[in-house]
């Protein structure tokens, strides 16, 4: 009677299809995730758009009806002492790469909702009659809404 050697391991179509599988398995995966990762830079600036507004409500309270004004550095006020901010939020525009990981704020005039300086120069717009502070960017967010309006 002959005996069968038991062989221990994989075939070759075996592991060609657990590899298959795992391929077909990341290319469904991976745009899915670098859309999430846009998705959680985005969600980061409205979370420091957030806090610089609550900055500057909290010192609009505590001054008596008056906004940071911009004489000498804009927003300057709110990050003396640490009371209200311990710096101007930086942020980084991550749909589009013409701007760099800035905190610049620049004071815009009340009528212009545009882009303040050169595009890319500033992070933050601050309208200092209204107490106003927008994103610096005139381009789409991942969902197709321009910066400046959020």
């Amino acid at each position: 009677m002959t005996r069968f050697r038991q062989t221990k391991g994989f075939t070759l179509i075996e592991l060609m299809l657990v590899v298959a599988i795992i391929g077909l398995l990341a290319a469904i995966a991976i745009p899915k995730f670098a859309g999430l990762i846009i998705k959680s830079k985005e969600a980061s600036v409205k979370g420091k758009l957030g806090s610089l507004r609550s900055a500057i409500s909290i010192y609009y309270s505590d001054n008596e009806g008056t906004f940071p004004s911009p004489a000498g550095v804009v927003l300057d006020p709110l990050t003396v002492g640490s009371k209200y901010l311990d710096r101007i939020p930086t942020i980084s525009i991550p749909t589009f790469s013409g701007h760099a990981v800035d905190n610049g704020v620049c004071a815009g005039i009340l009528t212009d909702w545009g882009v303040c300086g050169a595009p890319g120069t500033y992070a933050w717009t601050y309208f200092s009659i209204t107490g106003i502070a927008i994103v610096n960017c005139q381009h789409p967010d991942s969902s197709g809404r321009v910066w400046t309006t959020w």
